[in-house]
């Protein structure tokens, strides 16, 4: 039974960092954007990124939701976010179509985020999202932030000059 545990123990502590390392070393692990994900890799990434918010997902919006407070959130995301998450049918950006993970689209499809607790996805604006392109944003006022992740709780029911607002087209270099 001693030789097992030991023989273990050296599996667990030298063999297999061992292995790890020469994976990465000999080039089988690729950095590239197009390469697969890793077996268990989106179910870490996800489980971390649940853990991380944790009870943050809990705070609520000090803002009212109101034409006012969803035009400022439409003003911003413009500015900080459609470029890698896109604007209501326009498609993904040359920049969103070169990244991996590829940002969702949060204002149109299946990637919206509406049903998402609103303080998940403030921490998510605030903090961001390590090895995934998405940046903190802390450098915006904390209204800011509540404004965005206004728009975002409320794109399935945006009033007529709200979605007007974020369906321009952006300018510039995409």
């Amino acid at each position: 039974m001693t030789r097992f545990l030991a023989g273990l123990l050296i599996g667990v502590l030298v063999i297999f960092p061992l292995a790890v390392y020469l994976y990465v070393k000999l080039g089988f692990l690729s950095l590239a954007t197009t390469a697969r994900p890793l077996p268990f890799e989106e179910f870490l990434a996800h489980t971390a990124l649940r853990e991380s918010v944790g009870t943050a997902k809990e705070a609520k919006s000090p803002l009212e939701v109101s034409e006012q407070n969803l035009l400022a959130g439409a003003k911003e995301y413009r500015e900080h976010c459609a470029m890698c998450h896109g604007l209501p049918g326009q498609g993904k950006t040359k920049i969103a179509g070169g990244m991996f993970p590829t940002p969702p689209q949060l204002l149109e499809g299946r990637e919206m985020v509406t049903d998402d607790p609103e303080g998940s996805t403030y921490w998510k604006i605030t903090n961001g999202i390590r090895l995934s392109g998405m940046p903190r944003f802390d450098s915006l006022t904390e209204t800011e932030r509540w404004q965005i992740t206004m728009l975002l709780k409320q794109a399935d029911k945006l009033p007529a000059t709200v979605q007007t607002a974020v369906r321009q087209p952006l300018m510039g270099p995409q």
